[in-house]
């Protein structure tokens, strides 16, 4: 087969041999291109010709990008690199693709080969080497260049090569095509042209060589292997690899002294005969030749210990695809040596232990190649969706979702998250497959979705919707803010069925969460009794969600009497002196709900995030507008921002105290707003008030009581004088009743302090504010004009509360029991 080769220059001249000398018992067939009818015809005058037509048409598609390349595609490379580059790019951009070259083992490139048409693979990228002994089904060739290294020189393929590679495509009565990708310029219109008609030029001189060989020394050898050709039709080979081995020897002393007689010319040639496989330098491959002959020639036989040796090194299956290719030529070469008839002691163990190494490290290439240029989990989808198979979905507890064992990425809710490895063409094939497959487990999770608590979901402070760690929807404005819409976030592919099953009870959530949080607002709106400025105002504090600054609606304050005023409070209103609002819906969950709706209702893009539950103040950031703190439920005063009810707490404590003389902050005052005594100052200052900072001698507290005198002792203490004790050397009562020197008799101790006076105007108090209460000065007790003046008592507003129980109350007795208990 193939017999144009005979004018191949490196293998050209085996096929000439076959063409003049072999001859079969009865019929001998030379198959191959109509180039050769006129060299066979000259050669072998006797020889029948009979034509065979293709069946099917091969026609030029011109260039194609590698992404744009039909199925069952192979593209040709002309050296090792560019073959497994193009193999790298196929599999990012289609999956994968089978190798193959003529550097690979049979065994290697036949499973190449199977997997290519098992269709787990459809594309094949090879070397020239496709082009011959290989019958595939190929629709489309595709040259990623048009020249080649022949072993000499870089050279332009020529047409009937081309041919020879792109009637790869199209077989029996199925059409094929052939083009450029890459970098390969386009080809020709003559050439084109010939490859279509096969038409091309016909084989003028074969490739030849001498078979009738003189053994009688080495040198005559080497005479008859370079004797010329005779004729026009043959043309003298160049030198093959055997014939530069044996002249590589034949300078070595030591094999001309071995090699003196015909038999050991013989068998130095046929020791030449072994093919370079690892293809390394001329003489790296004669000096293992010259061993080889050596052990031969000296011992009849090679030593099973050397043997072993050279196999040992190579019987291993690790390493990256160049070195099991390195592994895999070498074992060849031994696999070679032991098929050789008397060549080794255990000629059968040998020759089996040979192949089984030889099939493993085909094996391992195998696999190292397909772990790299394809992409199993594609191919296996590809081929599921090709032929229109039930895909097999799993979702383990974590999210991830396999397909017929293969990873292809995780469930969110209800979106499928592909493998972030994945692109091109790859991730939309895993994407169809994914979504194919999936389709029985959103159904299920939409069931179980609705029908789940509204425990499991929740919202988050940008306005997602949670459902456990889920993110399965969205809050979006409505015309309501207190009724937002809800969008979903379901996968377009999953039915329409899960979408509204989701939708709607997204919608039910968030409805019930706003009845919960937000009930006194709603009873409000609700409440057909209220009317005229009742019901405006009502209306006022809906809008507001709860939190209305006083300055706002001043006026509308001012017109509220006493039983207007009352009919709000039992919807839970507080009139506070900064600002009016509903005490329920300061707690951690409506204050976090109310940030969203009101920023949802804004259009804002980034939602504020509530402040930490339990804090009195938070820092105020000067970029924070002072609505997003209001809403928060807090004002800024100053650096801080105070809890609005605790403002307020904080306003009714200051109305006992002389604004207009002066006030130093009490320790209630620091409790409620739980800031430090600089920090409440700067708090005042943001209220209106003037801080002026003092220092002065801090009141020190008595620690020690005085011994008290006889006619103040208690009756029952002892009548006993304290024991003391007797020092054992002279001078030791000193030190031992010498009290411990105090480090505040060193010198008064100094405290700072702040004096609080109403500045006159408040940046937080605008026109129609409550005015502050007048209170009398408490009077003050001077000291020397030397030290500062202490204030000895203040004054409330209302008298002390008395510590008494009413003896007519019928639980008086019980809680005067529970007194006792206590004391």
């Amino acid at each position: 087969d193939e017999i144009q080769l005979a004018a191949d220059p490196e293998r050209g001249h085996v096929f000439t041999d076959r063409l003049l000398r072999a001859r079969g018992l009865v019929e001998t067939v030379f198959m191959g291109s109509d180039t050769m009818r006129d060299s066979i015809a000259a050669l072998v005058p006797k020889a029948k010709f009979q034509r065979r037509e293709r069946l099917s048409t091969l026609s030029y598609a011109g260039m194609k990008k590698i992404s744009r390349l039909p199925h069952r595609s192979a593209i040709v490379g002309f050296s090792v690199e560019n073959v497994y580059a193009i193999a790298e790019l196929v599999r990012r951009q289609k999956g994968g693709a089978a190798v193959v070259m003529g550097a690979l083992s049979p065994r290697t490139r036949n499973a190449q080969v199977s997997m290519y048409e098992s269709g787990e693979v459809d594309y094949l990228v090879a070397t020239d080497a496709i082009g011959m002994g290989l019958n595939l089904d190929i629709g489309h060739v595709a040259f990623s260049g048009l020249s080649k290294f022949d072993g000499r020189r870089t050279r332009n393929l020529a047409p009937n090569e081309l041919a020879q590679i792109a009637g790869r495509a199209g077989r029996f009565h199925t059409d094929g095509t052939f083009g450029v990708t890459g970098d390969a310029p386009p080809l020709g219109e003559d050439v084109v042209k010939a490859i279509t008609t096969h038409s091309f030029a016909p084989v003028q001189r074969l490739q030849w060589r001498n078979h009738r060989l003189d053994y009688g020394s080495i040198d005559r050898l080497i005479q008859s292997l370079e004797m010329p050709a005779d004729g026009d039709r043959l043309v003298r080979a160049r030198d093959a690899d055997d014939l530069i081995a044996l002249r590589v020897l034949a300078s070595q002393s030591e094999v001309r002294a071995r090699a003196t007689d015909e038999p050991s010319v013989r068998l130095l040639w046929d020791v030449c005969s072994i093919p370079d496989f690892r293809d390394i330098s001329h003489e790296e491959h004669a000096e293992l030749l010259g061993t080889i002959h050596g052990h031969l020639h000296d011992g009849g036989e090679i030593p099973e210990d050397w043997l072993a040796g050279q196999i040992r090194h190579i019987d291993r299956t690790d390493g990256n695809i160049d070195m099991l290719s390195r592994r895999l030529a070498f074992i060849r070469t031994w696999t070679y040596v032991a098929q050789r008839s008397g060549w080794c002691p255990n000629e059968s163990h040998w020759r089996d232990f040979t192949r089984a190494v030889e099939d493993r490290l085909s094996d391992a290439l195998h696999d190292a190649l397909t772990r790299r240029f394809v992409d199993r989990r594609t191919s296996i989808l590809m081929r599921g969706l090709k032929q229109k198979e039930s895909l097999v979905a799993e979702v383990n507890d974590k999210g991830e979702v396999t397909i017929e064992g293969q990873f292809v990425g995780h469930i969110d809710g209800f979106r499928f998250r592909q493998d972030a490895d994945v692109s091109g063409d790859e991730a939309r094939t895993v994407r169809s497959a994914a979504i194919a497959a999936l389709g029985p487990e959103f159904r299920l999770r939409a069931d179980r979705f609705y029908n789940s608590p509204d425990s499991e979901m929740d919202f988050t402070d940008q306005g997602g919707l949670m459902w456990g760690e889920h993110t399965v929807g969205k809050l979006v404005a409505g015309d309501d803010p207190l009724k937002p819409q809800v969008a979903s976030f379901v996968d377009d592919e999953a039915d329409a069925d899960v979408a509204q099953k989701v939708q709607r009870r997204l919608q039910h959530f968030i409805d019930r969460r706003i009845a919960l949080h937000f009930l006194p607002l709603l009873n409000i709106r609700n409440d057909q009794s209220l009317s005229g400025i009742a019901k405006g105002f009502g209306f006022r504090m809906v809008e507001a969600m709860g939190i209305i600054d006083r300055r706002e609606v001043a006026n509308e304050v001012k017109e509220l009497d006493q039983e207007t005023r009352g009919v709000l409070r039992k919807h839970g209103v507080r009139f506070g002196q900064f600002t009016i609002f509903m005490p329920d819906l300061l707690k951690p969950a409506p204050t976090r709900l109310r940030l969203v709706l009101w920023s949802l209702a804004r259009g804002d893009e980034e939602f504020p995030e509530s402040p930490p539950p339990g804090l009195v103040t938070i820092p105020a950031v000067q970029k924070v507008p002072s609505a997003v703190y209001l809403k928060s439920g807090y004002r800024r005063a100053g650096e801080r921002a105070i809890r609005i009810d605790m403002l307020e707490r904080l306003a009714d404590m200051l109305r006992t105290e002389d604004s207009r003389g002066g006030f130093e902050a009490t320790p209630d005052m620091l409790s409620i707003t739980g800031t430090t005594l600089a920090q409440f100052a700067n708090l005042m200052e943001g209220l209106g008030y003037k801080a002026q900072r003092g220092e002065r001698e801090k009141v020190r507290q008595a620690t020690e009581r005085s011994s008290p005198s006889e006619g103040n002792a208690a009756p029952d203490a002892p009548q006993t004088a304290p024991e003391t004790s007797v020092p054992d050397e002279p001078g030791d009562h000193v030190s031992a009743n010498r009290p411990e020197p105090d480090p505040a008799d060193d010198g008064p101790e100094i405290e700072e302090f702040y004096t609080f006076v109403w500045s006159g105007r408040r940046s937080s108090q605008r026109k129609g504010a409550r005015p502050q209460r007048k209170v009398k000065k408490a009077p003050r007790k001077e000291t020397s004009k030397d030290g500062p003046s202490v204030r000895t008592g203040r004054f409330e507003a209302r008298p002390p509360k008395r510590d008494r129980i009413d003896p007519d109350n019928p639980f008086a007795q019980a809680l005067q029991g529970l007194k006792n208990k206590e004391a």
